[in-house]
């Protein structure tokens, strides 16, 4: 039997929704271990658009981490469940699992105040979730780049809240308490009585969550990331830093899920998307997707590999398949040797996860940085000059993105510069211009570039002597200036372009002053459009 129990009672979800939340908040295969054990999943919104609780979406995104947007289309879902033996129970286990559902992707703070609320939940039901949910509603909005503490439950979280403009890999906070915002987040109680089964954590644990499978080459074709990358699901997103992933992704995948079927099939080609899986029933079912990465128990400090390999997707046959990354496709770099011997050195030292995830994460954001490096300039180039920008007309275009000519800065310019790693870097840039990724972060800098076009061009008409302008113009060309004037100052404000609000108030008193030099029937119809 399932029930579930959902606070506030006025959150509005479909029953779609609802079956989904209630399979993935439960194992999807079967384990005898008893406890409590914290998961995470991410679902896809079905129904329609609704009206957002926030009431700043666009600027929080704009300040935001490219990671740690808010989605609009997919809900994320963060689990605790805990499993007891109770022998009131028709098969001896009794299981229950409290959700809280948001729309952002913060593991670290949503898990964490899972792991107060949670307990304290098992023993007094709806009441605990009430007391939190109001204690929640009185939290400051959130602005990225601020420090905050949130009171809950007796204590304190203190959250610093990343932005756009933080330096990559630093913090004056420690990881561990960045990335969070849970404003406006659901929390979902589900009760399921049946023989227990516990999930192992399908979250990004760092180092420590790859270390049975020694993945360390993580970032063969990094930028292709569907097409080339497999690695634990948020991993995937975190690893192309400062890039932003562009295609589905699923940290915890169940044979239950509405997109099981359609994610499967083999009459077409496999889909952009990285599944995180429990069940043995997908290393058969997905075989013939490209890549997988199979993680297993952690290895002891002397049981550790000669050489570390990526294996031929061929050899993932069978169910007791050792541990590691199987894939179709030839890397197109080189592996990092001298990272490979730190990593194996710190386990045989027992280092620290975290020691080992921050030489994983600065080698990646390293790697990631040096791959982009060339493609920014490249698409900066293409940026009209700014004394090209005149008042009275419209902005110049920005140049189009020409494959072969950025192929050609290469040479001279390229991501050798700043890496040492040999390899195939032409044919890595080729293979990511096939990619979701790269048409993402394209239509990004783009939409930003075409901004900055139209901040400058506000500037320039700040800079111009309007009233000179205006001496040999019509009445009709006045009026025309006035209603694009007005469209240009209402798109900046609802679009919030990168210009200085004594730039705006300005444009504004040009177009007061415009108006009041016409004849006082135009006067009073663009004063009441």
């Amino acid at each position: 039997s399932l029930s579930q129990l959902v606070y506030p009672h006025d959150f509005r979800l479909t029953e779609k929704e609802k079956t989904s939340i209630c399979y993935l908040s439960f194992p999807d295969s079967y384990s005898g271990g008893l406890g409590d054990t914290q998961f995470s999943f991410r679902l896809r919104q079905s129904g329609g658009p609704r009206d957002s609780p926030f009431q700043d979406d666009g600027r929080y995104n704009r300040e935001a981490p490219l990671t740690l947007q808010r989605e609009a289309a997919h809900y994320y879902g963060y689990v605790y469940f805990r499993q007891v033996k109770d022998s009131s129970m028709r098969r001896g286990y009794f299981q229950k699992s409290l959700v809280l559902v948001s729309r952002l992707p913060y593991v670290n703070l949503f898990q964490s105040l899972l792991q107060l609320i949670a307990p304290e939940y098992f023993d007094k039901l709806e009441p605990c979730l009430e007391a939190v949910c109001n204690e929640i509603d009185q939290w400051p909005p959130p602005v990225p780049g601020q420090t905050l503490n949130l009171p809950v439950m007796g204590v304190v979280i203190q959250v610093r809240i990343p932005s756009r403009v933080d330096k990559p890999g630093s913090s004056p906070v420690k990881q561990f308490n960045q990335e969070e915002w849970p404003w406006h987040s659901v929390l979902w109680a589900g009760h399921k009585v049946g023989m227990g089964h516990r999930v192992g954590s399908v979250g990004w644990g760092g180092f420590s969550s790859l270390r049975g499978s020694m993945a360390v080459e993580l970032w063969q074709d990094r930028p292709c990331c569907s097409q080339a990358l497999v690695t634990p699901v948020p991993v995937s997103r975190s690893v192309l830093a400062p890039l932003r992933y562009c295609c589905d992704f699923r940290p915890y995948f169940t044979i239950h899920d509405s997109e099981f079927k359609e994610y499967t099939t083999r009459t077409q080609a496999p889909p952009n998307i990285v599944v995180g899986v429990t069940n043995p029933f997908f290393i058969k079912t997905l075989q013939h997707w490209p890549h997988i990465l199979r993680v297993g128990e952690l290895r002891m400090s002397g049981d550790l590999p000669k050489q570390v390999k990526v294996k031929k997707l061929a050899k993932l046959k069978t169910l007791d398949t050792k541990p590691g990354i199987y894939t179709s496709y030839k890397t197109f770099l080189h592996k990092d040797k001298t990272l490979i011997k730190r990593l194996l050195k710190g386990i045989q030292r027992k280092r620290p996860s975290e020691v080992q995830s921050a030489l994983l994460r600065r080698h990646l954001l390293e790697l990631t940085q040096s791959f982009i490096i060339p493609l920014e300039h490249y698409i900066a180039s293409l940026m009209p000059l700014q004394r090209a920008i005149t008042p009275w007309k419209n902005p110049p275009q920005i140049r189009p993105f020409c494959q072969e000519d950025f192929m050609k800065t290469l040479e001279h310019a390229g991501p050798q510069l700043t890496c040492v790693l040999k390899g195939d870097w032409l044919g890595l840039y080729r293979r990511f211009f096939k990619s979701p990724n790269f048409d993402g972060w394209f239509r990004q800098r783009h939409r930003e570039m075409t901004h900055k076009l139209e901040a400058l061009h506000l500037e320039a008409i700040c800079e111009a002597d309007i009233v000179a302008w205006m001496k040999d113009k019509s009445e009709v060309e006045i009026v025309d200036l006035v209603l694009k004037l007005r469209e240009k100052l209402v798109r900046a404000r609802c679009q919030h372009l990168p210009v200085k609000e004594e730039t705006l108030q300005r444009v504004g008193l040009y177009i007061g002053t415009i108006i009041g030099s016409l004849p006082e029937d135009l006067q009073a119809v663009l004063h009441h459009p």
